[in-house]
């Protein structure tokens, strides 16, 4: 089969409609995971030994199933009990909640690093839980963490092609779509290679200078 340049210039469109949507999804997925993550490091640290334990347990089961069946589970499953949510919804769900398990390890690491001395000092200065988070704690702990966090929401974004299976129409899926009623798989699942490659080497781009401003993490 021959690559047909009138094909592409007739698919093309669609396809960029499918990125927009697989960028959609990842960057609000990328949110999400950044807010479960912190919610489950600070969870996992309460002194509240049920809690933390709950938190803990639920944070490796996501961790340990594959993010599919995840995604299935909250698309078909979830609707059983009442809960029924649009496709782009339950996806961006599916990744924060799966992402944001693994960024949460990444909060504990960059927590933990702060010295002892920054927790004491706080307490010293009279300063309420919130105050030292939010003030001493969170604002050292964090931008360490950034390029380790960039690289999490990078595999996210290679991941959303897993959202064709709960039908989003992100580029994955575009191209299937166009790919089934034409006969033709080369020029669109091309396309969606050079798409994904295009946008990761941005995005690799992006990281190493995070690495190079914010400093060095170990992945």
């Amino acid at each position: 089969m021959e690559w047909d340049w009138n094909f592409v210039r007739e698919i093309f469109p669609t396809l960029v409609d499918g990125v927009k949507i697989t960028i959609l999804a990842t960057l609000l997925g990328s949110v999400l995971a950044a807010i479960v993550g912190l919610g489950i490091a600070l969870a996992r640290r309460s002194p509240n030994r049920l809690l933390s334990r709950t938190v803990g347990f639920l944070a490796e089961f996501i961790r340990g199933t594959p993010l599919l069946v995840q995604l299935y589970f909250i698309f078909f499953v979830l609707p059983d009990i009442g809960i029924l949510l649009s496709p782009l919804v339950a996806g961006v769900i599916g990744l924060g909640l799966h992402y944001g398990t693994y960024t949460a390890e990444v909060y504990r690491a960059g927590i933990e690093n702060v010295p002892r001395g920054q927790w004491e000092a706080a307490k010293a200065c009279n300063l309420n839980s919130t105050q030292t988070w939010t003030r001493i704690i969170l604002p050292q702990a964090l931008p360490p963490m950034i390029p380790a966090l960039a690289n999490y929401f990078i595999a996210m974004f290679k991941e959303t092609p897993l959202l064709s299976a709960i039908t989003v129409l992100e580029l994955m899926n575009q191209a299937k779509s166009v790919a089934n009623s034409s006969y033709r798989y080369i020029e669109p699942i091309t396309l969606v290679g050079a798409f994904f490659l295009v946008i990761s080497l941005f995005s690799v781009i992006l990281l190493r200078w995070l690495e190079a401003r914010y400093g060095r993490i170990e992945r």
